[in-house]
C-alpha cells in the first residue's frame, strides 16, 4: 500500500513538474548583457507606441509583445549601410524569448501548420555580429508567413529595404502582422496567423524626414512593390498603433497623411 502511494506521489511530481517546465522554463538566452560596444542604436524620433505595454529591448531591435496573439505587434529596428556584410552565420535554433514576461511562444506551434517562422526583424538585415544575428530567432520575433509570401514578395520587400539602407545609409524599420480578431490560429497555444503584414521606413534627410509604409495580403504575388505603398494613417486605423508618436504633431500629420513614394528610390 506504502509502494502505491510513493508511485502516485512520484507521478504526480512529474505530472506537475513537466507541466511547470513546459509553461515557465525559458531557454539560455543569446542576449549577452556583459558584451560592450556590440548594441545597436535605435532612434527614439520613429518609435511607435504599444498597445500592450509589454515592451521588450534587445541588443539590436525592440519589440512590443501582445500575449492574446502570441506574437510581437511591432519589431523595430535600425539598418544601416555597414551592417549589410555577407557574413556566414550558422543558423540557431528558435527559442523563447527570456525577456517576455508572459512567455513567448514555443517554435513548436507552427511544426505540421503549413506555415513558416517567418522573421519580422531579419536574420539576413543582422549577419554583422554573432549575438545580433542569433537575438533574430527568438520566438517573440517571428509569425506565422504563408510559405510562397514570406520567400516572394515579402522578402522581395526586405531585399529592397537593404538596397535603400546602402543608398542612404541608415534607415529605421518597423514591422508586423495585423493583429485582429478572427484569425486564423494554429498550435496548442493559438499562435494567430495575420491576413496582412505591414512595414515602415523611415530616414532623416537634409530636409527633414521621409517614410513610406508597405500593406501586403499574406499571400504571393508578383505585382511591383510600389503597388502596396499606403499611407501610414492606413495602417495606424487597422492596427491602432501610433507609429510617430515623438515626432511633432504637424510633422508627423504631414508624414502619415502621404504614401512618400516620391522620397524613396525604386
Amino acid at each position: 500500500m506504502k509502494r502505491k502511494t510513493v508511485y502516485s506521489v512520484l507521478i504526480i511530481c512529474c505530472i506537475v513538474g513537466f507541466w511547470v517546465f513546459n509553461n515557465f522554463y525559458t531557454p539560455a538566452t543569446y542576449s549577452d548583457a556583459k558584451i560592450m560596444g556590440l548594441q545597436t542604436d535605435i532612434s527614439n524620433d520613429f518609435m511607435p507606441s504599444s498597445t500592450t505595454g509589454a515592451i521588450v529591448e534587445h541588443g539590436h531591435y525592440i519589440l512590443s509583445y501582445n500575449e492574446p496573439f502570441e506574437q510581437a505587434e511591432w519589431v523595430a529596428y535600425t539598418l544601416k549601410r555597414e551592417h549589410l556584410t555577407n557574413d556566414q552565420r550558422k543558423r540557431p535554433y528558435f527559442i523563447e524569448d527570456p525577456l517576455v514576461k508572459t512567455k513567448s511562444a514555443d517554435w513548436r506551434n507552427y511544426r505540421g501548420s503549413g506555415y513558416d517562422r517567418g522573421h519580422l526583424c531579419p536574420a539576413g538585415d543582422r549577419r554583422f555580429s554573432e549575438q545580433a544575428y542569433n537575438e533574430t530567432f527568438y520566438t517573440s520575433n517571428i509569425s506565422p508567413q504563408d510559405r510562397a509570401f514570406n520567400s516572394g514578395i515579402w522578402n522581395r520587400l526586405e531585399i529592397k529595404v537593404r538596397d535603400w539602407a546602402r543608398q542612404y545609409g541608415e534607415i529605421f524599420i518597423v514591422t508586423g502582422g495585423v493583429l485582429e480578431e478572427g484569425l486564423k490560429e494554429i498550435g496548442e497555444e493559438e499562435v494567430d496567423v495575420p491576413n496582412y503584414y505591414y512595414k515602415i521606413i523611415a530616414r532623416n534627410d537634409s530636409d527633414g524626414p521621409k517614410a513610406m509604409a508597405f500593406l501586403m495580403l499574406g499571400k504571393e504575388s508578383n505585382k511591383p512593390l510600389k503597388e502596396f505603398t499606403v499611407t501610414i494613417d492606413e495602417i495606424e486605423k487597422q492596427t491602432r498603433i501610433d507609429f510617430f508618436k515623438n515626432l511633432s504633431d504637424d510633422l508627423e500629420n504631414t508624414l502619415e497623411a502621404s504614401n512618400g513614394e516620391s522620397d524613396w528610390s525604386f
